[in-house]
């Protein structure tokens, strides 16, 4: 299997122009629902399996979980902030580096509590938002990207489900 394969198994995320109200609410869904998709996918899995890499040079299962917990906090944040401020500047963070702190050698299981219950909690914020709020803005210091909230929602769809299907890849071809 090529290594853009391996990377990205759900291809590159794709920017929606034409997100309606209805997109929104069904992406909303996907949120609440993402927790225990991931953990059904890592519910059986053991401490070596955990930290297998899902490719050469890529983050172990492991990572992947606290990754996730941390991106998704981070853009939780970053909705708020969009809600209550006039296209506020976000604070970018390094995430390879923060792959590398300790605390994601820790077991799973906190994280996978905490993504639950963010998610419930993000998806109880995005179901009472206004079809106005979803227009609202933010801007990326790096790239100096504007994002809307509706893009934004869509890209953290894209972004769990690309980290479950590195989890679920990796188990298929190990034949877990």
């Amino acid at each position: 299997m090529n290594i853009e394969n391996l990377k990205y198994p759900i291809g590159k995320f794709e920017i929606e122009h034409n997100t309606s109200y209805q997109i929104n609410l069904e992406n909303t869904q996907k949120i609440i629902l993402f927790p225990d998709i991931l953990s059904d996918c890592v519910k059986d899995m053991n401490d070596e399996q955990l930290d297998t890499p899902y490719r050469d040079g890529g983050w172990t299962v492991r990572q992947l979980v606290h990754h996730i917990a941390d991106s998704h906090t981070n853009c939780y944040i970053r909705f708020k902030l969009a809600l209550t401020e006039d296209s506020p500047i976000i604070r970018p963070y390094k995430q390879n580096a923060w792959a590398e702190l300790p605390d994601y050698t820790e077991e799973i299981q906190t994280n996978i509590l905490f993504i639950k219950i963010l998610h419930k909690k993000w998806g109880a914020l995005l179901s009472k938002i206004s079809i106005t709020d979803w227009n609202k803005t933010f801007i990326h210091p790096e790239t100096h990207k504007v994002f809307t909230l509706d893009t934004t929602l869509a890209l953290y769809v894209w972004h769990g489900n690309h980290h479950l299907a590195h989890i679920v890849g990796l188990k298929q071809r190990m034949g877990w």
